[in-house]
């Protein structure tokens, strides 16, 4: 044979070996890269029966506290710290998060006092559409600082997600007073 024939042998067998690693390969990296769908269904805080909220009072363990409702004309007011006209979008923000509040996880037998549920950092009182009221105690982040923990039904703690928490909680730093609508007169 020539040497030629066999350099051309030489390389149609490493072509091949090639074309055959490369298709291998390929299909077990999307194999690989399928996630598996897990058939735990997200659970939700509050139902859709209890409807939308319509007055929520955020309290903290310091004493510090805030109110914001509804009023006839279907606008947010603030109740607390003082009664006054409440800035709709920041409240409207803090609201719409209410209803998505999800149940992250499910502790049984860990100690409430373990978590700060023995005296919450927060306390809030929902009102919804549906004449339910509901009331949930917040104790501490979880160390992923993920969610906060919260009692559930039979003595289990349970972890919520930490979003609406956050904002719900922000209202007690920046109470949602509405803007001036009129600027204050400049100082000469």
């Amino acid at each position: 044979m020539r040497r030629s024939t066999i350099i051309y042998l030489v390389l149609f067998a490493i072509v091949l070996g090639a074309g055959y690693y490369f298709n291998n390969r390929a299909e077990t990296t999307e194999l690989e890269a399928t996630p598996e769908l897990t058939s735990e269904p997200i659970e939700y805080l509050f139902t859709s029966t209890d409807g939308l909220p319509v007055r929520i009072k955020v309290e903290s363990k310091a004493g510090e506290a805030v109110e914001v409702a509804r009023n006839a004309e279907n606008a947010w007011v603030l109740i607390l710290p003082e009664e006054a006209a409440a800035d709709q979008g920041s409240v409207e923000a803090a609201t719409a998060q209410v209803t998505t509040m999800r149940i992250l996880e499910h502790i049984p037998g860990l100690a409430p006092e373990a978590v700060g549920l023995d005296n919450p950092e927060y306390k809030i009182t929902f009102l919804f559409t549906s004449g339910v009221e509901r009331i949930v105690e917040i104790g501490v982040l979880t160390p992923t600082e993920s969610g906060y923990y919260i009692p559930g039904e039979d003595g289990e703690v349970l972890i919520i997600s930490r979003g609406a928490v956050d904002l719900l909680t922000g209202l007690l730093i920046e109470p949602p007073y509405a803007p001036n609508e009129t600027p204050a007169p400049a100082s000469p």
